[in-house]
C-alpha cells in the first residue's frame, strides 16, 4: 500500500507556506502528522515532498504516536546531545573557581595573580592542569556562578572623621536657611589642570569613518605651551555655572578672584538685595580650611562687596559630595570628550556651550592675571583677621566661619600674659588627649597609689640601707617633686594615646624629658602588675602625628581644648657649676669654696693628678681610674683620705681644719652630688693650690 498521492498533492503547496514559519519542534511534528495521514509510505513521501530528513519526519510521527512530545519551552526532549563538561569532568568547575578566587584574594602563588583574568587565559591554565575547556565554556561556567566583568568602584573614603555626617547636616541646614532667606549659596572648586594644545582627549565623538582627529602621540607639555585651570562656581539656587579659566597657578588668589568675578558678572544682578553669601567647598587645595590666603582674600572681598561671607568646608576626603562636582564639572567633562583643547578659545567656547535638560547654563571667562605660589600671610596679619574680621561658628569653627564686611573695633591691648610653668591636670585629663574618661583616669591613679608608694619606699630602703626614721612629709621634704601619681598616669597616657615626645609632655607637666621618661617607664611597670579587670577602657589612638607643642595645640583646639602658653622646659645643664642658681647649687659652691680660707698644705704627688667626676652619683674617678664611693660617713671620710693623702702629721691648728677635718669630709660628700661628666682640676674642687 502506497501513500495517498492525491492528499500529498493537495497538502504540498500549503506545507511550503507553513514550514518556514515554524521552529524545529513544530516543523518536526507537522511533518510527522502529514506522514501519518498519508498512510503507509508516508514518511518517505513527505520527506521528499518537503525536502526534509527522513529521520526528522519519522521522529515527529513517533512522538505523536507515543505521546512523548517535548515539554513546553523545549525543542527536544531532555537527554539528547552530548553531556556538559562540568558533568563529565567534576573537577573542572572547582579548578576554575580556584583560579579566579585566588587571584581575587591576592594569593602570590596563584598563576593568574599578575596577569589579566580573561577567559582565554583561564581556559589555557585549565588545559595545562588537564581540564579540556574552551574559552566559551569558561565564560559560560563563570556566568552560571554569578561572575561578571566589573570595573573598580571608587567608594572607599579612607579614615572617616567622627563628625563627618554631622558636618554634612550642618552644611545642609546652612544652605537651607540661606536659600529660604533669598541669599545666594554657591559651591566652588578647581577642576583638574588641562593642557592647551593638540593633545588627545578621552572619549569618542561622531566623525566620518576613517577620519579621526589627529593629535600628538605623547602628552608631554611643550616648553611654549600653556595650561588651563578651570575654577568653577556653581549657584545652587539658580542652577547656573560660572567658570574662571586661570592660566597661572592654582592658588588662593585664583579661588578668591573667581568668586569675585562671579559676583561682579552674575551674582549682584541675580541677587540685588543680598546681604550674605554662603560658600561651600572642600577642605584642601587653594580653598582649604588651613589656607591663610583663602581667608585673607575672602576678608577683602567681604569688605568690597558688603556681604557677610560664610564658608562651610566639607570634611577631608569627601569633596566628591560637593554639588559642583556632579552638577557642573561632570557636564564639562562630557562637553569636551574626544575634542582636543587646542587653544583657550576652544576651552572657553566648549565650557560656555554646556547645557543640560534640567536648565543648567554656564558662563566661562579667561583669567590671565598672575597667581603666584608661595605668597605668605604673616602671623600678625592672620591675628588681625581673626580678631576683627573672622567669626568662627560654635560647631567646628575650623570648618565653619564667617568673614565680616565691617571690621570689629580692635581690642585694647592688655597686659602680656605670663606663660605658665605647667598645664593644669584638669586641662590635660580629657578623652581627646588621654583616650580615657577623666573619672577612669583618676580612679586608675588611685588604684596605683599603694604599689607606687611601696615601690618608692623599697627603693629608698635599698639606697639608704635603713627604714624611714620619720613619717613621710614630716620634715617638709618632697616639695621639689614635680610629678604626683596623677601626673605619672597623665604622662603615660599622653605618650600612648598621642605618641607625644618627652620634651612636649615635659613642657605640659613642668618637668624635664628625663623625668617624663622615668615616670612613663615606672607607671607602665605598675600597670603591667595590675589585674586586667582594673584596667579602664581606652580609645584607640587617633593616628595624628604630633611632634611639637604647636601641633598639640592645633589638635586640642579641634576638640575644644585650649592649651595655655607655657614656659620652655628646662634644658639639661651643660655643667653643674654653671647651671642656673638653685639652692643645691648654692650649697655645693659654698662648701667647695670654704676651703679657700684654709692654709695650703703640701699634697702628695698623686693629689696633683686631675680627677674626673662622673655622672654616676657617689663616684669620683682619678686619672688612674681609682674610685671613691661614699655610702656612709665613715666610709666616705676614709676613702677621701685615700684620695687626697690626708692623715699625715702636720701642724696642729692646720690639721684640725685641713684635709683631715670634718670640713674636708663634707667636701668629699659634695663630690658625690656633682652629676655631669667632666674632668676638672683639683684646685677648682678644693680651692687649694697643690705644691
Amino acid at each position: 500500500m502506497s501513500a495517498n498521492a492525491e492528499f500529498l498533492e493537495l497538502i504540498g503547496p500549503e506545507l511550503g507556506l507553513l514550514l518556514p514559519e515554524l521552529d524545529e519542534k513544530a516543523r518536526r511534528l507537522t511533518l510527522g502528522a502529514v506522514a501519518r495521514a498519508a498512510g503507509d509510505g508516508g514518511i518517505g513521501a513527505v520527506a521528499r515532498l518537503a525536502g526534509a530528513s527522513w529521520q526528522t519526519v519519522a521522529d515527529g510521527a513517533a512522538e505523536l504516536a507515543s505521546g512523548q512530545v517535548a515539554p513546553a519551552g523545549r525543542v527536544r526532549r531532555p537527554g539528547a546531545g552530548r553531556r556538559k563538561l562540568a558533568e563529565t569532568d567534576p573537577g573542572l568547575l572547582p579548578a576554575l573557581l580556584a583560579l579566579v578566587e585566588d587571584s581575587s584574594r591576592g594569593d602570590p602563588e596563584s598563576p593568574l595573580m599578575w596577569t589579566t583574568k580573561s577567559v582565554k587565559h583561564l581556559s589555557d591554565e585549565l588545559a595545562a592542569q588537564g581540564h579540556a575547556c574552551s574559552p566559551q565554556t569558561a565564560w559560560r561556567l563563570l556566568r552560571g556562578q554569578g561572575f561578571s566583568t566589573q570595573a573598580n568602584a571608587k567608594v572607599t573614603e579612607g579614615r572617616r572623621h567622627p563628625d563627618r555626617d554631622a558636618q554634612f547636616r550642618y552644611i545642609a541646614a546652612q544652605a537651607k536657611e540661606h536659600l529660604a532667606a533669598g541669599q545666594p549659596v554657591i559651591s566652588v572648586d578647581a577642576k583638574k589642570k588641562e593642557q592647551a594644545g593638540q593633545y588627545a582627549r578621552a572619549g569618542r565623538e561622531w566623525r566620518p569613518g576613517g577620519d579621526p582627529v589627529r593629535v600628538r602621540d605623547h602628552s608631554f607639555a611643550d616648553r611654549d605651551g600653556g595650561h588651563a585651570i578651570p575654577y568653577g562656581v556653581y549657584d545652587v539656587g539658580a542652577n547656573t555655572g560660572f567658570v574662571n579659566v586661570g592660566t597661572d597657578g592654582n592658588t588662593a588668589a585664583l579661588a578668591v578672584e573667581s568668586v569675585r568675578r562671579w559676583w561682579q558678572l552674575m551674582g549682584k544682578d541675580a541677587y540685588p538685595d543680598a546681604e550674605r553669601l554662603l560658600v561651600t567647598c572642600d577642605a584642601g587645595g587653594s580653598n582649604g580650611w588651613r589656607n591663610r590666603g583663602w581667608k585673607a582674600g575672602l576678608a577683602e572681598l567681604a569688605q568690597e562687596t558688603g556681604l557677610q561671607i560664610t564658608v562651610c568646608h566639607f570634611p577631608p576626603g569627601t569633596s566628591k559630595w560637593n554639588k559642583i562636582e556632579h552638577r557642573l564639572f561632570s557636564q564639562i567633562t562630557l562637553g569636551w570628550r574626544g575634542r582636543p583643547l587646542t587653544s583657550y578659545d576652544v576651552i572657553i567656547n566648549t565650557i560656555s556651550a554646556v547645557t543640560t535638560r534640567t536648565g543648567l547654563t554656564v558662563t566661562a571667562v579667561l583669567d590671565d592675571s598672575p597667581c603666584p605660589t608661595g605668597t605668605q600671610i604673616s602671623d600678625e596679619q592672620m591675628k588681625d583677621i581673626e580678631d576683627r574680621l573672622l567669626t568662627r561658628h560654635e560647631f567646628h569653627g575650623e570648618w565653619n566661619y564667617a568673614l565680616l564686611p565691617v571690621p570689629r573695633p580692635a581690642p585694647e591691648p592688655g597686659p602680656a600674659p605670663v606663660p605658665a610653668r605647667r598645664c593644669g591636670q584638669d586641662t590635660l585629663n580629657q578623652p581627646a588627649l588621654t583616650g580615657m574618661d577623666p573619672a577612669d583616669l583618676t580612679a586608675l591613679a588611685a588604684a596605683l597609689e599603694i604599689p607606687f608608694r611601696a615601690r618608692r619606699e623599697q627603693r629608698r630602703y635599698l639606697r639608704q640601707g635603713r627604714a624611714r626614721q620619720r613619717a613621710e612629709g614630716a620634715s617638709g621634704g618632697g616639695s621639689n617633686r614635680k610629678l604626683d601619681l596623677t601626673g605619672h598616669v597623665l604622662a603615660l597616657r599622653l605618650r600612648q594615646h598621642l605618641n607625644l615626645p618627652g620634651h612636649v609632655i615635659g613642657a605640659l607637666l613642668g618637668a624635664d624629658k628625663t623625668t617624663i621618661s622615668h615616670a612613663t617607664s615606672l607607671t607602665q611597670t605598675l600597670l603591667a602588675a595590675l589585674p586586667a579587670s582594673q584596667h579602664p577602657p581606652a580609645a584607640p589612638p587617633p593616628g595624628h602625628r604630633l611632634r611639637t607643642l604647636d601641633d598639640l595645640r592645633d589638635y586640642a583646639a579641634g576638640h575644644g581644648i585650649i592649651i595655655p602658653a607655657l614656659n620652655e622646659a628646662e634644658t639639661p645643664p651643660h655643667d653643674t657649676l654653671t647651671t642656673r642658681a638653685t639652692p643645691q647649687t648654692h650649697l655645693n659652691l659654698e662648701r667647695l669654696q670654704d676651703s679657700n680660707d684654709a692654709p695650703s698644705l703640701p699634697l702628695p704627688p698623686r693629689a696633683e693628678r686631675r680627677v674626673q667626676v662622673t655622672g654616676r652619683a657617689g663616684e669620683v674617678h682619678g686619672a688612674g681610674g681609682e674610685a671613691v664611693t661614699g655610702t656612709s660617713r665613715r666610709r666616705g671620710h676614709g676613702r677621701a683620705r685615700a684620695l687626697f693623702g690626708a692623715g699625715r702629721p702636720g701642724p696642729g691648728p692646720v690639721a684640725r681644719d685641713g684635709l683631715d677635718s670634718p670640713r674636708m669630709f663634707r667636701g668629699a660628700r659634695i663630690l658625690r652630688t656633682i652629676r655631669p661628666c667632666r674632668t676638672i682640676g683639683l684646685t677648682s674642687l678644693t680651692g687649694l693650690r697643690p705644691h
